[in-house]
């Protein structure tokens, strides 16, 4: 039994040998696809301000945009701040938290506006 094993095993490899053949061609076909894939990925992230220029101006851009709605916030936080002074301070309850949080938001958007106006003038 051990001899038909042999030979079975023997007799796969003579009938396999094709297959792998046309496997090997296979995979090299795949592998030279492959390459000229990286190939042309790689002369693409090359070329000067592609990547590099991409990520900068995200980050740029993010950082613009933070600046920008933190000066909305603190115009707004300061301004409702003061109007709740003035109401502690005079007893004039939602009054002057109400106008000064508008006089805040205001502040904000023109410091939105400036902010932006400059940032625009230095591209």
């Amino acid at each position: 039994m051990a001899e038909n094993t042999n030979e079975d095993v023997g007799g796969n490899r003579d009938q396999s040998s094709p297959d792998e053949a046309a496997l090997s061609a296979r995979l090299g076909s795949l592998d030279h696809r492959l390459s000229e894939i990286r190939d042309s990925r790689r002369s693409k992230t090359d070329q000067p301000g592609t990547e590099g220029g991409d990520s900068a101006a995200r980050a740029s851009a993010m950082a613009l945009g933070f600046r920008l709605s933190s000066e909305l916030i603190a115009g707004v936080a300061v301004g409702a701040a003061i109007g709740w002074g003035v109401d502690r301070w005079l007893s004039t309850s939602p009054f002057g938290f109400i106008v000064f949080m508008l006089l805040g938001f205001v502040a904000g958007v023109v410091n939105v506006v400036r902010s932006a106006g400059r940032a625009s003038g230095k591209r």
